[in-house]
């Protein structure tokens, strides 16, 4: 991995896999979480964030670098680093995600006009945040991807 590229100033994204030791991950409201993680300290209040939606398995929060006018993070409770990390018994997750998201672009006014969902995998894909989270972007016309 080029360190270069993702500098020690973006802590969230750690480069490794984030098999955290059984000291760095708790139990916490949607499942186990990390102390080093955002997203985990978000949903466990620890840093304040305007919530857009929360039920027992996700919760949706705006990109503070949004891509598009709307751009939304659906976000597992559970600490899970990526999606290459998701097993058999977390595949169900990924359907409520989705679904979660729909709901979303329609409360949001871009179900009609379109909208993009995405996951990225990996510091090479852009993932800055080494917990899964799926991308909700629209309120503009997208360029064709790649």
């Amino acid at each position: 991995m080029d360190r270069e590229q993702y500098p020690p100033s973006s802590r969230l994204w750690r480069g490794e896999r984030s098999d955290s030791s059984d000291s760095d991950l708790s139990e916490g409201s949607g499942g186990k979480v990390t102390k080093d993680c955002i997203f985990c300290r978000i949903i466990a209040g620890e840093i304040e964030s305007d919530i857009l939606y929360q039920d027992d398995e996700v919760f949706a929060i705006r990109d503070i670098m949004p891509q598009t006018p709307t751009h939304l993070l659906i976000i597992p409770k559970s600490h899970i680093p990526s999606l290459a990390e998701v097993d058999a018994e977390q595949k169900g997750l990924l359907g409520h995600m989705i679904h979660v998201a729909n709901e979303l672009a329609r409360a949001q006014g871009v179900a009609e006009s379109g909208y993009r969902l995405a996951i990225n995998t990996g510091p090479h894909s852009g993932q800055l945040v080494a917990h899964l989270h799926l991308h909700l972007l629209g309120g503009r016309i997208m360029g064709r991807l790649g």
